[in-house]
């Protein structure tokens, strides 16, 4: 089986995109970029599938969490490209199993993170099938050509992670423990960092950027990759109580990875999120990210290889 990202390559390669079609940014970044004939700003779009199972069990994920979790996931990605969410739309297949006590509270969690990050849920579709299954779509908006793409990393840029890694995947290692109710939260309830992101396109004027959905191993490959450069750097911040290998590997913490000049002042935090230098990128093959002089494979999360 291809890796996500060869069958995401093949896949770009074959769609056709017209040059009337007003697309600035097609597939290969966190959103999709669209610019209407004659506007200020650019628009962004982003989808993200979450499905049972594999992003959440049943078991252990309240109907409240799946619905935040959901809209947190595509607000992440506006939030990468330095952009301010519209509107959401919302595809939801039904199991058998989810009643419509579930429903309401997956509704709940979802509605209470769009009215305070202000994205209106704008419409949608409903469906059934043996799995859950729902589907997110964002629409966001930047002034015109001044969204954060991957692809704008130089040689000698400085690398950054906002927030500590590894959180999420403690969460999930730990589940509901004695004590472990914050690391539970930062699984289930993720928090994305729009105005960060729009702090680091409008005031820092960072050179590229991404969220941290996969791990930090395999998701700055991907920006390493798109920027046509390699890595050098040192340990992430961790979580307290996670692992190294948690804050390499471990994805959904969903924190900003960015780059920026090196003359560039990067303040050691915003709105209370640190914000920490994690290494440099360099010219060299592109995708190779070395830890402390080491190869560091891309380790973290691959839908279709983890499946």
């Amino acid at each position: 089986m291809a890796s996500e990202l060869e069958l995401i390559e093949r896949i770009r390669r074959r769609a056709f995109l017209p040059p009337s079609a007003g697309l600035v940014l097609g597939i290969g970044d966190d959103c999709a970029v669209f610019r209407p004939r004659g506007s200020a700003e650019d628009l962004l779009f982003t989808t993200d599938l979450l499905v049972e199972g594999t992003h959440y069990l049943r078991s252990t994920h309240t109907a409240e969490d799946v619905g935040w979790k959901t809209l947190a996931r595509g607000l992440s990605d506006i939030a990468a490209m330095g952009g301010e969410p519209r509107f959401c739309l919302l595809s939801l297949a039904l199991a058998p199993w989810q009643t419509e006590p579930w429903i309401d509270g997956f509704y709940r969690g979802l509605l209470r993170l769009s009215r305070r990050e202000k994205t209106p849920l704008a419409g949608g579709d409903l469906g059934h099938g043996e799995r859950a299954m729902c589907d997110i779509v964002v629409c966001g908006a930047v002034p015109r050509g001044k969204a954060l793409l991957r692809s704008g990393a130089r040689a000698g840029d400085v690398l950054y992670v906002s927030g500590t890694l590894g959180g999420s995947a403690l969460g999930l290692a730990s589940g509901h423990r004695r004590g472990g109710a914050a690391r539970w939260k930062k699984h289930v309830r993720p928090e994305p960092r729009l105005a960060l992101g729009r702090f680091l396109s409008e005031s820092v004027r960072a050179t590229a950027a991404m969220d941290l959905s996969d791990g930090l191993s395999i998701d700055l490959r991907r920006l390493c990759l798109a920027s046509r450069l390699k890595a050098e750097i040192q340990a992430p911040p961790r979580y307290p109580g996670a692992s190294l290998e948690q804050a390499l590997h471990g994805g959904e913490d969903y924190e900003l990875l960015f780059a920026a000049p090196e003359r560039t002042r990067v303040p050691a935090e915003f709105a209370g999120v640190p914000l920490t230098r994690i290494g440099i990128l360099r010219k060299g093959r592109p995708g190779a990210v070395a830890l402390d002089g080491q190869p560091l494979p891309p380790l973290g999360y691959d839908h279709l290889r983890n499946s």
